[in-house]
C-alpha cells in the first residue's frame, strides 16, 4: 500500500522538530550538528532573529494578494539584489526550478524578439542539476535524472564538464546561451576555475549568446562572495537564485540585465505566490545581513579555518577520504569508503551531511556558523570516519 506521502524519497529514520544556530534537535532530544543547512537554504541557521522577526510582523500584516498589485516587499527586495549586483530587474519565483525555467524562456524569448527564432539551443554541462521540471531535467540530461520522463524538452547541447575547446566547437547558429553552475553542488562540488569563467563570458560576447549562471546552491554568501560569479570578475546576462535568498522560506528569483530581459513583457510569465509579501519581507533580512562586508569577511575566515581542519581529517584518514573540494562554506570531501556510510555514520555520531555526485558528501553549514561550531563539527566528523574505516 502506497504511503500517504509519495515515496519519491529515501529519507533518513530521522524527525527534527526544532532548530537553533547550525543545530537541529531530533524528537528524541538528541542535538546534531547541521553541516547541510537544509541544502544551503538555511543561510542564516535555524530559528535567526532577525528573520523570525521579519517573518513574524510580515504574518500579522499581510501574507498574500497576488502580483495583480503592486508589492512594496518585492520592490523593496528587488531593490536591494539591483543594487548589489549586475542586475537591472528581477522576478521572483518560489524555488530554483522554477527559475530554471524562466532562465530558458527569457533566453529563448531574448532571440525571438530579435527576429532569430532559430536560436533557441542552451548549452550545458556534464554532471550539472539543474531542477527537476521538465526544462531542468533536460538541461541536465543525465539517465537518472531523466528515464522514464520522455519525451524531453529538445534544444539543448550536453558538453562535457570545464572543456573550453568542446564549447567553442558547439556554438552554432542556433546557440541561445550557455547554461552553467559556477560551481556544482549535485556534481560533487566542483568550482569551475576563474579562467574558464572568463572564458565562457569572452565566448558569449564573441559569438552575441547569453550567459546563465545557476546560482541557486553557490550563490547568496556561500562562497564568500554574495554571488559565485564575482571571484572570476565577471557577470552574466541572466542569474538563477533560490535556496538561501529565503534562509529557509520558499523564495527563488530571475536576475538580468536589461537587455537580456528586453523580450519579457507583460503577459509572457507570471507566478501566483512568487514574490508573496511573507517570502519578500525574509528575503530583505536576509539580504540585509548576508550582502554586509563584513559578514562576507567573516564567511571566508571560517571558511578558511574549516577547510584547514578539513584537510587535516582527510590526511588522518585517508583509508576514508581522497580530498577537499570546493569554495568558501561550499565543500566536499571526495571519500574513498562509499560516500553514504560516511552520512549515516555522521548521523551516528550527530552531525548532518549531505552526499552529492563523484562519491562525494557536501558540507554546507550555516554561513554565521561559530568556531566553536567548527570544532564540535571536526570531533564528530572524525568518530564518524573512525567508525566507517573501522567497518
Amino acid at each position: 500500500m502506497i504511503p500517504s506521502v509519495l515515496p519519491t524519497y529515501n529519507r533518513a529514520p530521522l524527525q527534527f522538530v526544532k532548530g537553533e544556530g547550525a543545530w537541529l534537535i531530533e524528537a528524541d532530544g538528541r542535538r546534531f550538528l547541521d553541516l547541510g543547512a537544509g541544502i544551503a537554504v538555511n543561510a542564516l541557521g535555524h530559528a535567526h532573529p532577525a528573520l523570525v522577526e521579519a517573518l513574524t510582523s510580515q504574518a500579522q500584516n499581510l501574507w498574500h494578494v497576488s502580483n495583480l498589485y503592486q508589492i512594496p516587499q518585492q520592490q523593496a527586495l528587488a531593490d536591494k539584489l539591483v543594487e548589489t549586483t549586475f542586475a537591472d530587474t528581477v522576478f521572483f519565483t518560489n524555488s530554483g526550478t522554477e527559475s530554471c525555467e524562466l532562465a530558458v524562456k527569457m533566453a529563448r524569448k531574448y532571440f525571438y524578439d530579435k527576429g532569430q527564432p532559430d536560436r533557441v539551443e542552451i548549452i550545458t554541462f556534464e554532471g550539472s542539476f539543474h531542477g527537476r521540471s521538465s526544462a531542468g531535467i533536460a538541461a541536465a540530461g543525465s539517465e537518472k535524472m531523466t528515464k522514464g520522463f520522455g519525451p524531453l524538452l529538445p534544444g539543448f547541447v550536453h558538453l562535457p564538464w570545464n572543456d573550453h575547446d568542446a564549447v567553442a566547437a558547439a556554438i552554432s547558429d542556433k546557440t541561445a546561451a550557455i547554461l552553467i553552475e559556477p560551481v556544482q553542488g549535485e556534481g560533487g562540488i566542483r568550482p569551475l576555475p576563474d579562467t574558464c569563467m572568463k572564458g565562457l563570458r569572452d565566448l558569449c560576447d564573441e559569438h552575441g549568446i547569453l550567459l546563465i549562471l545557476d546560482e541557486v546552491q553557490c550563490g547568496v554568501g556561500r562562497t564568500g562572495k554574495l554571488f559565485a560569479h564575482e571571484w572570476a570578475g565577471i557577470t552574466p546576462d541572466i542569474m538563477m537564485v533560490a535556496k538561501g535568498i529565503g534562509g529557509g522560506f520558499p523564495l527563488g528569483a530571475v536576475l538580468a540585465t536589461e537587455d537580456a530581459a528586453s523580450g519579457m513583457t507583460a503577459g509572457t510569465h507570471g507566478s501566483t505566490y512568487g514574490g508573496n509579501p511573507l517570502g519578500c519581507a525574509v528575503g530583505c533580512a536576509v539580504m540585509d545581513a548576508v550582502a554586509d562586508p563584513e559578514f562576507l569577511a567573516e564567511v571566508n575566515r571560517k571558511a578558511g579555518l574549516l577547510r584547514q581542519k578539513l584537510e587535516g581529517l582527510v590526511a588522518s584518514h585517508p583509508e576514508v577520504f581522497e580530498e577537499v573540494r570546493g569554495s568558501g562554506l561550499m565543500l566536499g570531501l571526495k571519500c574513498k569508503a562509499v560516500n553514504i556510510d560516511v552520512v549515516n555514520a555522521g548521523y551516528d555520531n550527530e552531525v548532518v551531511t549531505v552526499p552529492a555526485a563523484d562519491n562525494v558528501i557536501r558540507l554546507l553549514p550555516p554561513l554565521n556558523l561559530t568556531d566553536e561550531d567548527i570544532a564540535e563539527a571536526l570531533q564528530r566528523l572524525e568518530k564518524a570516519a573512525k567508525q566507517v574505516a573501522a567497518a
